[in-house]
């Protein structure tokens, strides 16, 4: 950081902070290009994400948003300078929420684009929106999942046991609500998802579609997906492994919550279908990007197309689970891998986790300086050195999670 303290574009990034954090509007706007742009990320509470065009929507639209229900500071940690101009600014936001008094303690990071006189043109701002979301948002009483993180496993157990755990708009805004806590507890270290009743989930709640006697449903998939698809995005992107219990039928939408794990155990005579081409929709929980990469291109086609069903069995031997056992110790086998799994490295399950995600995308050059840079995050924790020095004297390391 010494190397650019003398950088005006560090200079006038400073300026900025320190008034936004004074409410100093007269500077922020001579500090910004009149045709700045801001793009905030998608998905912070109170509409405050998006584009923002012109320094009155930035500061209306989010900045005074920001401080009218946040008593909260960014704290610049590293300035790096980026070879096109830009800068990538990098820190966290700490604070409370207003209306909950919940702490704030969110990463970010700021690219500043400047034009030719030096002014702010664009800003991007990436940020944990999900922590956001839990500081600020009052829970709701959760009708449809029993929620609880205990021993550093949190459990999320769908809880419509005479539905089969059928997903309504209910159970995706629950899905969505727990993921969000999940996100923002750090005292859960590790996932556990499961479904009371005679399955983990039917899919979609014929019964809910229904309702009100429609005879279109487009307008309402649209209105369940959002948060249903936020969830499972939220959930793959956790610092902490997820293992599923499977049983009974799961299919459409409620395979969801299979493809969101790291691993999935699955009672005896569980049965996996997609179910869509019979109810003549196309499919949703991210099965389409999912199902390909576990068990083939030809036989998602056929799962999908031909509404094959996948008997346990052939999920484990395609790579849809990893382990069957009888119905009476599902739960009890599940708990337990999630127990040990809450007490691992938990900073090396979180950097695992999103290497594996990664390698889909990258090359394997790229793969093997991201393995690399995660070995030196991985390599400072308390965690690896405990390990390191207890393999040395041939004793069982005990991991904190840090």
């Amino acid at each position: 950081m010494s190397d650019v303290l003398g950088d005006a574009r560090v200079v006038a990034v400073q300026r900025l902070y320190h008034a936004l954090a004074a409410g100093d509007r007269e500077t922020i706007e001579a500090l910004l290009h009149p045709e700045f742009v801001g793009h905030a990320a998608q998905g912070l509470p109170l509409d405050m994400g998006g584009r923002h065009v012109g320094a009155d929507s930035m500061c209306t639209n989010l900045w005074w948003r920001i401080g009218r229900h946040f008593s909260v500071r960014a704290v610049a940690g590293d300035f790096q300078p980026c070879g096109d101009g830009r800068l990538m600014v990098t820190g966290r936001y700490r604070g409370t929420a207003r209306s909950t008094g919940r702490e704030l303690d969110a990463e970010f990071i700021h690219l500043f684009a400047f034009a030719p006189d030096g002014r702010i043109s664009t800003l991007h701002q990436l940020t944990d929106t999900a922590v956001w979301c839990a500081a600020v948002e009052e829970p709701s009483r959760l009708e449809t999942i029993d929620y609880r993180v205990d021993g550093g496993v949190a459990t999320i157990c769908l809880n419509r046991p005479d539905d089969r755990n059928a997903i309504d708009l209910r159970v995706a805004r629950e899905t969505l609500e727990v993921a969000r806590l999940i996100a923002a507890d750090d005292t859960a270290r590790s996932v556990l998802i499961c479904g009371d009743g005679p399955s983990l989930s039917v899919g979609g709640d014929i019964g809910f579609f229904l309702e009100g006697g429609r005879d279109r449903f487009g307008d309402l998939f649209v209105e369940m997906t959002p948060p249903f698809h936020q969830a499972f995005a939220i959930l793959s992107g956790l610092d902490v492994p997820i293992v599923t219990a499977a049983h009974g039928a799961v299919a459409g939408g409620g395979l969801g919550y299979v493809y969101a794990a790291d691993l999935v155990i699955a009672a005896e005579g569980t049965r996996f279908v997609t179910a869509f081409a019979g109810l003549g929709v196309s499919g949703d929980g991210g099965g389409t990007w999912h199902l390909p990469r576990l068990i083939g291109a030809r036989r998602a086609a056929a799962v999908y197309l031909r509404n094959t069903p996948i008997s346990a069995e052939e999920a484990l031997d395609w790579g849809l689970i990893n382990e069957i056992v009888p119905g009476e110790q599902l739960r009890q086998r599940a708990v337990a891998v999630a127990v040990e799994l809450a007490h691992g490295p938990t900073k090396a399950f979180a950097t695992m986790r999103r290497l594996l995600r990664e390698s889909w995308h990258n090359d394997l050059p790229t793969q093997l300086v991201a393995e690399t840079q995660g070995l030196r995050l991985t390599g400072d924790t308390a965690d690896a050195a405990a390990a390191i020095a207890a393999f040395a004297v041939k004793t069982r390391p005990e991991f904190t999670g840090r």
